[in-house]
C-alpha cells in the first residue's frame, strides 16, 4: 500500500503550528517564515 499524501494546507488549516500525538508523546510541527517545516518533540 502506498503512503498516504496530505497537503500541508489541509493539516494546518490556516495555522502555522500543529501538535501531533504519537505513541504518548506530543510533537509540534511548525511552518517557518521561509515556508519550511520543523518538527520538535
Amino acid at each position: 500500500m502506498p503512503p498516504r499524501t496530505l497537503s500541508s494546507e489541509s493539516l494546518f488549516e490556516g495555522r502555522t503550528e500543529i501538535c501531533i500525538d504519537h505513541g504518548g508523546s506530543v510533537y509540534r510541527l511548525k511552518i517557518t517564515r521561509q515556508g519550511k517545516l520543523i518538527l520538535n518533540k
